[in-house]
């Protein structure tokens, strides 16, 4: 099995996967709720580095990121946000698992307001949402650094902003009985193989959507290849 399929395997929803286990292991979507063991959570962690450079000034960049309650939302797209009072959002990444065990987590984001030009997204809880057997910790932070355009492309705009951020986020989840018979250490390595795919796929998906956003907001005309 290539390293692609094995990606595709451990994101698609398909309850074909859930067949091709063995019977003892295949369990129906809807039973898995009921299953969930009272035991200590299984936790999967990760940390995502990322950049994208916006062709102009800081003020601008700063000015466009602070008014969020106009791009984040269309950003967010495919991936749902609904707005949690006047600075949060709830926000879902669609089906994910292996193993037949699949989830559709959705987390709370508090996007604070920036600091002396540090932005800040820390998790925030989702009024009236039920136990659904996990836990999200959600920690990022962005920094803006305004640098010369380089010459190639001075008649862009003289000035470009580099965006750089860092996100360390935690899972807690708690694993029905037909997953924690399986060896721990397959897992916590299978667990936080697809949690790395899914913060690489929302992150790369967000980054371009905005950087194209802020440039047709601002009517920059980037190059494609620009383009995030």
């Amino acid at each position: 099995m290539t390293e692609n399929q094995k990606t595709k395997l451990e994101l698609d929803s398909s309850p074909a996967i859930a067949s091709n286990l063995p019977p003892e292991l295949s369990v129906p979507e809807e039973k898995i709720a009921e299953k969930i063991e009272e035991k200590v959570p299984t936790v999967f962690r990760n940390h995502f580095v990322g950049y994208m450079d916006l062709y102009s000034d800081r003020a601008a960049v700063m000015e466009y990121l602070d008014a969020h309650q106009g791009w984040f939302q269309r950003c967010a797209k495919p991936f749902k946000a609904d707005p949690l009072g006047d600075s949060g959002y709830a926000m879902g990444v669609g089906k994910v698992g292996a193993f037949g065990f699949f989830i559709e987590p959705k987390v709370g984001l508090n996007l604070l307001p920036q600091d002396l030009g540090i932005y800040r997204i820390l998790t925030v809880e989702i009024p009236d949402q039920p136990d659904l057997g996990y836990v999200v910790d959600f920690h990022a932070q962005m920094e803006l650094v305004e640098k010369a355009t380089p010459q190639a492309h001075q008649d862009i705009s003289p000035l470009l902003t580099c965006v750089q951020w860092t996100l360390d986020l935690q899972v807690s989840l708690q694993f029905p009985k037909f997953i924690n018979s399986m060896s721990q250490q397959w897992i916590q390595n299978t667990g936080d193989g697809v949690l790395a795919i899914v913060v690489k796929r929302v992150s790369n998906s967000l980054t371009a959507k905005v950087q194209a956003d802020f440039h047709h907001t601002k009517e920059i005309k980037l190059p494609r290849k620009l383009r995030h």
